[in-house]
């Protein structure tokens, strides 16, 4: 089975990447390669939805009637130590009554922690599968667990797009988002997004000398991408890995309303919840499943519902605009944006 490619030019593309030998552990049974594969991506599409939604904002000032401003924004989730692993209980993977093989740790061991999407196994860890053959007898399959991508990102989990933001009337501001769509052989991304502003302050006769404004933001993105599995060394066709994630945005901001440098925060809420899909068709060679052919075998999925604080400040010259903010939450995040506007 093909090694991980090197790092794609967004973060989807890395952690489906990873995950591109996940289909061997379909040997070890459907609903253990799904509770494996499950666990193992959790992490890296929960964090991967963190950094989709930094730097929807850079001021709760909410522009005025055909104000503009388009940027250019790069952002990237931190990935902490807890991220990288998670507890492989090897019990779990032989709870099914209905199952006619063994599962175990090739060391015996009754659990241990084991590389996520966004981790590295310092060696190799197998599971061994233990099956009656009709002919042969006991028969056992040796399967090792795929490692994630480790420090090939220097633990960040990097996303961009451009962005565009349009002032209304009466304190509304509408934004939009979107990654125009990377194709290659292997991987197919593209992303688009949508949020409105309403600054409350504008709503006030006193909007005009008050020295802060105050502003909520409803913000919803979709990501999506697909990775051809077709090289995965399973006999089979039209073998990929498809990827679905949607988030909300609720978040409340204040900043300052200074000519040239303001400082801006908020509270927010993010919500979402991402889609992973085998699809294709593959036919077992080896294991318990020996020349069963198997259509579409799983789906996984994965939510986040975090609360995250923003801090960031954006300097202001002319059409230029230059901003960097820092999140707090579950996954911590930070950004930049380059941005050309006018009043």
């Amino acid at each position: 089975m093909k090694r991980k490619t090197s790092l794609m030019l967004l973060c989807l593309a890395t952690i489906i990447s990873s995950a591109q030998d996940i289909d061997g552990l379909l040997e070890a049974g459907v609903d253990n390669a799904e509770k494996f594969a499950n666990d193992y991506l959790m992490s890296g599409t929960s964090g991967l939805m963190h950094s989709m939604n930094a730097n929807w904002f850079n001021t709760a000032d909410a522009k005025p009637l055909g104000g503009f401003e388009i940027s250019i924004i790069a952002n990237a989730a931190s990935v902490k130590n807890e991220h990288k692993s998670f507890l492989m209980n090897i019990a779990d993977y032989n709870s099914d009554p209905g199952q006619d093989f063994t599962v175990e740790f090739a060391d015996q061991s009754s659990e241990k922690r084991v590389a996520s999407a966004l981790g590295e196994n310092d060696s190799d860890i197998d599971i061994v599968v233990t099956y009656d053959d009709p002919i042969l007898g006991q028969q056992q399959e040796t399967i090792t667990l795929p490692s994630g991508i480790g420090d090939a990102t220097a633990n960040l989990l990097p996303t961009a797009f451009i962005q565009g933001a349009l002032g209304l009337s009466k304190g509304f501001e509408i934004k939009a988002r979107f990654v125009p769509e990377i194709k290659t052989d292997e991987v197919d991304i593209s992303m688009y997004g949508a949020g409105l502003q309403m600054e409350f302050t504008k709503w006030l006769p006193a909007d005009k000398v008050l020295p802060v404004a105050i502003s909520g933001l409803v913000a919803y993105t979709h990501l999506n991408g697909t990775y051809n599995l077709e090289d995965s060394g399973i006999d089979g066709d039209n073998q990929r890995l498809e990827s679905d994630t949607n988030t909300w945005l609720i978040q409340l901001i204040a900043s300052t309303k200074l000519p040239v440098i303001n400082f801006y925060g908020g509270l927010g809420y993010i919500k979402g919840k991402s889609e992973s899909d085998l699809l294709g068709t593959y036919i077992i060679s080896s294991g318990p499943l020996l020349n069963e052919t198997l259509v579409d075998p799983f789906t996984v999925s994965s939510k986040v519902s975090n609360v995250r604080g923003t801090v960031g400040t954006k300097l202001k010259l002319g059409f230029f605009r230059l901003n960097a903010e820092y999140h707090l939450s579950d996954f911590n995040a930070f950004s930049v944006g380059i941005n050309f506007g006018f009043r």
